[in-house]
C-alpha cells in the first residue's frame, strides 16, 4: 500500500503541475495559433477576453492584471509541484486558485463549464495532495534528509 501512495503522490504532483504549465503555454501562443487543433486561446488577448468573461464585473484592463496574477500563480504552483518543493504549501495554493477558477466558471460560464474542464476535480486533487504526509521523489524529501544528516 505504501508504494501505491508514493506513486499516487508523484503522479498527482506531475498531473497538476503539467496541468498548470500547459494552459500558460497556450495563452502565450507556444502551443499554436488561435483556431489550431488543441489550442484553447493561442494568444494573450484571447485569454484576457476569457478572463474578463469570468469576471465581468471588472473592466478589461483589470481583467488583464488578474490574468497576469493567475498566470504567475499557475507557473509558480506548476513548477513547485513538479519539482516537489514546498509541496504542501503549493498544493494548498493550487487548491485555492483552482477553486476560485471553478466558482467563477460556475457563476459566469454556467454549471457545466467547471465540470467539463474538471476544475473542481483539480481543486479536490490539490487539497488531497496537501494532506499526504510525505512526498517521495521531491526536493522536500531531499532537504529533510539533509537536515537529518546535519543534525
Amino acid at each position: 500500500m505504501k508504494n501505491t501512495q508514493q506513486f499516487a503522490q508523484i503522479f498527482l504532483r506531475l498531473a497538476l503541475g503539467i496541468g498548470f504549465i500547459l494552459p500558460v503555454m497556450d495563452r502565450l501562443g507556444m502551443l499554436g495559433a488561435p483556431g489550431e487543433p488543441n489550442v484553447g486561446w493561442g494568444n494573450w488577448t484571447n485569454f484576457v477576453d476569457y478572463t474578463n468573461s469570468l469576471m465581468p464585473y471588472l473592466n478589461h484592463d483589470i481583467a488583464n492584471v488578474m490574468g497576469i496574477i493567475a498566470t504567475l500563480a499557475e507557473v509558480l504552483f506548476g513548477v513547485l509541484l513538479i519539482i516537489g518543493f514546498k509541496t504542501r504549501l503549493s498544493a494548498y495554493g493550487s487548491f485555492a486558485l483552482t477553486l476560485s477558477f471553478a466558482l467563477s466558471m460556475l457563476i459566469f460560464a454556467g454549471y457545466r463549464a467547471p465540470f467539463n474542464y474538471s476544475v473542481f476535480t483539480a481543486s479536490a486533487a490539490s487539497l488531497l495532495l496537501a494532506t499526504i504526509p510525505y512526498y517521495n521523489w521531491s526536493i522536500d524529501k531531499l532537504l529533510s534528509k539533509m537536515k537529518l544528516i546535519v543534525l
